[in-house]
């Protein structure tokens, strides 16, 4: 092979004009269909403009459903215009999916306002209140209005319970110089039934909700990226309309839509073509249902498949919406028959929210009044997986668990 290996894909024109136009980080200039939740954001934040606190804030929706990039798209103007007018305002924003303990949180954001001079805070080591009396003293020398954006919130209530929450909203009692607001974006709509009461009624001042796009509006938001993003003409009849109503199927998420859009450009970049066509959406839609799933779903441990196995199970049964109840009868059945010892169900409760997190299921907390709370639980996986058999690939115990009788309960 004589040459740069590179040499002939770099000489290829590509059909992006700005690839970035199409990452789920991109901040749009317009933000089609999302006009009602923009002005809910301005109407309470834009008292920071005029000195006063703005009121803590809770934004629901589905995956994709545009809250976090309303969010910055709102914060980014707000900053513009108070450094106009020179009133000072600070963001923040906190995945809680990835920063999910309070001292993190608290350091996090303390961090964020260190200056030169100031004692580095580790990530470890100091006590927490330590911490926050350090984050209260620097949002006080910075002065102003802090916003604190805390997106998927509801996993940090999760994993680290109310007490933080508890410590943020009460920082204003505590502030001379500063104020501060939080914003939590989630998920859940009912994340806040597991919060002690004092913490939701201080923290839900404002609930703004973020309602599933259709296609037409998946429509329009594609349209708008494609304008900035590709080529003039790339893109067949059709393109734009599959591309959205594959997304829109799968519960309105736009960033799947431009996630579609994006693999099909690449798919026909790769074989010298220069139109986009409904079979680079095919296959795109092909290479993202596997590449996300697949490897996953082989690399589960042992009784993490066991209990998704129950899941598919009970769904192929005809069964939706399964209860934990359920799973476990189905579960320790399946362990009886492949003779492995079965767990117990609060062990299986946390299986169950790790399958969550890892995006295989979806499952929804739901009240029985004075029988307590329960789950209920749908898989995540595309129908065209068949996660059985992958799974079973490389650990036998699947396969023989799929090989058996079971007794199921009927569809409702």
């Amino acid at each position: 092979m004589r040459g740069n290996i590179f040499e002939k894909i770099l000489g290829q024109d590509s059909l992006f004009i700005d690839r970035k136009a199409f990452d789920h980080a991109f901040e749009p200039s317009r933000l089609p269909h999302r006009d009602h939740e923009v002005e809910a954001l301005v109407r309470n934040l834009v008292d920071a403009l005029n000195g006063h606190i703005p009121s803590n804030m809770l934004l629901y929706g589905v995956p994709g459903s545009g809250k976090t990039v309303v969010t910055r798209f709102v914060l980014t103007q707000l900053l513009e215009k108070g450094k106009e007018m020179g009133h000072p305002v600070n963001t923040y924003e906190i995945n809680c999916r990835n920063v999910d303990t309070k001292y993190r949180v608290v350091q996090t954001l303390a961090t964020q306002l260190h200056q030169r001079g100031d004692t580095p805070i580790p990530f470890t080591g100091w006590p927490t209140d330590r911490v926050l009396e350090t984050l209260l003293h620097r949002m006080d020398r910075a002065g102003g209005v802090h916003i604190l954006v805390l997106d998927e919130i509801d996993n940090l209530v999760a994993k680290a319970g109310s007490d933080l929450l508890y410590s943020l909203t009460n920082m204003n009692t505590l502030l001379t110089n500063a104020r501060c607001c939080i914003i939590g974006i989630s998920n859940d709509l009912h994340f806040t039934q597991e919060l002690d009461p004092r913490v939701s009624s201080r923290l839900s001042q404002e609930d703004v909700v973020f309602h599933p796009y259709g296609a037409p509006e998946i429509q329009d938001i594609l349209q708008e990226r494609v304008r900035s993003g590709l080529r003039t003409d790339v893109l067949d009849g059709g393109v734009i309309e599959l591309c959205a109503g594959l997304a829109a199927r799968e519960h309105g998420d736009a960033r799947r839509a431009l996630d579609l859009l994006r693999i099909s450009v690449q798919k026909a970049e790769q074989r010298s073509q220069t139109k986009v066509d409904p079979r680079h959406v095919r296959l795109a839609q092909s290479q993202l249902e596997h590449d996300q799933v697949t490897p996953i779903l082989r690399t589960l441990p042992l009784h993490q498949k066991v209990v998704l196995f129950s899941i598919r199970l009970n769904e192929e049964n005809g069964l939706r919406n399964i209860s934990t109840g359920e799973i476990f009868r189905t579960y320790a059945e399946a362990c009886m028959k492949i003779e492995v010892e079965p767990l117990t169900p609060r062990r299986i409760s946390s299986l169950l929210n790790e399958l969550d997190t890892l995006g295989l299921i979806m499952a929804r907390n739901v009240s029985k009044g004075r029988g307590g709370r329960s789950k209920q639980v749908n898989s995540a996986i595309p129908k065209a997986i068949d996660a059985i058999a992958i799974m079973g690939e490389n650990e036998p115990l699947i396969d023989e668990a799929s090989q058996g009788k079971y007794m199921l309960q009927g569809k409702l």
